[in-house]
């Protein structure tokens, strides 16, 4: 049965009688491809060098207390994920919880993300394939995403398998990076606690909290487990797990290498510009740094296979949930007989996140930075309401502490969310000014439009 005790209320539905979304995985399952779009390896070589070039030795204390804030989140997202097992993730926690327009405003903030992401990672495996076929980053980027897109209409299990060996790969190479840099050392401990580049004039803890929305960016997949909760078996009890098991892996697998290069390093004024392909080489030789480099590739490709399959679900869950015109919404609810995978959104998003790769990565990154964080707050609000009469059920993990956690979760990420760039708090702004007009000028309008779903549990 549902979990939401009040299907009738406006702007919530049962599903509609049409083929759905098959329960496959389990914990181990959705730990491989939750872990797989944290992207431990591709965010270490494609996210952290921007972030050693922003905080220098602060980075291993940024990402540490980005790991922190986020035991918080856990918390948040597996009782609301348990709650409302929907594709639709965060839009249809908010939805369920507050109210229809929130919920609204909380998917175009998680669509921004899913856009945006993947054509960042996708873009640096150029760097990393070089030495074997020099390409430019927006085609190399092209062709990666078109490839995912590719994997992602295949069958959801098979894709956990594949991951599975591509997560294999990429682990090897950052435990590559973390023995090398740790049989290298050159810098003592006490670096990690004082940001900066080794001069006198050190950064301060403002400039690394101003850092954690990169920071948190960094960590931030293991949200992906509630976008996966309508394919998995028993969501009551496996969602929850496949956070923390996540949240836990990606933590140890991201921050022992960065400590590991942050001390390793011969000159803590090359983190500025630290290319970590030649940081290998020097530690090793240029074959070995080849090797490492193509794992690496094969770590990006492994994250954007997954990114294509999550973001897919959300777009296939906003059709279903009638966000668009009936023409759209039908299109991007179709479910494929053979392979069970939402293909018309998967083409949808993943041919989207090709064009983007030719979009200049500046223009974009920082706004993704200040979304993640404004959907993480979204999160931590709505959990504050989720224990009224009507959502109360046997079948809904309750995190320790509530409601004091959350509460120090939305403290904390609104004095990150303030501590951003004026130009992309702007930008964000701008974004859900122009949802905030679709909203008021077609969806409030219309009561056939944006019913969110709440699937049954049982298969």
């Amino acid at each position: 049965m549902p979990l939401d005790p009040a299907p009738a209320e406006p702007g919530l539905t049962e599903i509609p009688a049409r083929r759905g979304l098959t329960r496959s995985i389990g914990v181990g399952g959705g730990t491989l491809l939750t872990l797989s779009c944290v992207t431990p390896a591709s965010s270490l070589f494609v996210l952290v060098p921007p972030l050693f070039a922003q905080l220098g030795t602060g980075t291993a204390l940024a990402i540490a207390l980005a790991v922190l804030l986020c035991v918080g989140i856990a918390f948040c997202y597996s009782e609301l994920g348990t709650l409302v097992p929907s594709a639709g993730g965060e839009y249809a926690m908010v939805t369920t919880v507050l109210n229809r327009f929130a919920g609204w405003i909380t998917f175009v903030l998680s669509f921004v993300v899913i856009l945006v992401v993947p054509p960042i990672i996708a873009i640096g495996v150029a760097g990393y394939v070089s030495a074997i076929v020099p390409v430019a980053p927006s085609v190399a980027g092209a062709i990666v995403m078109l490839a995912a897109t590719g994997m992602g209409l295949l069958n959801l299990r098979s894709n956990a398998w594949l991951t599975g060996i591509f997560l294999t790969i990429e682990i090897a190479a950052v435990v590559v990076v973390s023995v090398l840099g740790f049989s290298h050392l050159s810098q003592p401990a006490s670096v990690l606690v004082r940001p900066g580049f080794g001069g006198a004039d050190g950064l301060g803890l403002v400039a690394v909290v101003a850092g954690l929305a990169v920071a948190l960016f960094v960590v931030q997949g293991f949200s992906t487990a509630v976008y996966l909760a309508e394919e998995m078996r028993e969501p009551h009890k496996t969602v929850s797990r496949t956070v923390f098991w996540t949240l836990g892996i990606s933590a140890l697998v991201i921050l022992v290498p960065v400590v590991a290069i942050t001390l390793g390093v011969g000159d803590l004024g090359a983190l500025g510009g630290v290319d970590l392909t030649a940081l290998v080489v020097g530690w090793s030789s240029s074959t070995f740094g080849t090797v490492v480099s193509l794992g690496i590739a094969a770590a990006i490709v492994n994250a954007v296979i997954v990114m294509v399959i999550q973001n897919s679900r959300v777009l296939f869950a906003s059709g279903r949930d009638q966000a668009w015109p009936e023409p759209v919404n039908r299109g991007l609810s179709v479910v494929s007989e053979r392979s069970g995978a939402p293909w018309v959104a998967t083409l949808v998003v993943g041919l989207s996140e090709a064009v983007l790769c030719f979009v200049p990565v500046e223009t974009l990154s920082g706004v993704t930075g200040v979304a993640v964080v404004a959907l993480y707050l979204a999160v931590a609000v709505t959990v504050l309401a989720a224990r009224r009469a009507k959502h109360r059920g046997p079948r809904v993990w309750r995190m320790p502490g509530w409601p004091v956690v959350p509460v120090v979760v939305v403290l904390a990420l609104a004095y990150v969310l303030i501590e951003q760039s004026a130009l992309d708090l702007g930008l964000t702004a701008a974004v859900l000014v122009v949802s905030g007009l679709y909203w008021f000028g077609y969806l409030r309008r219309r009561a056939d439009r944006w019913l969110v779903t709440v699937p049954p549990e049982a298969p």
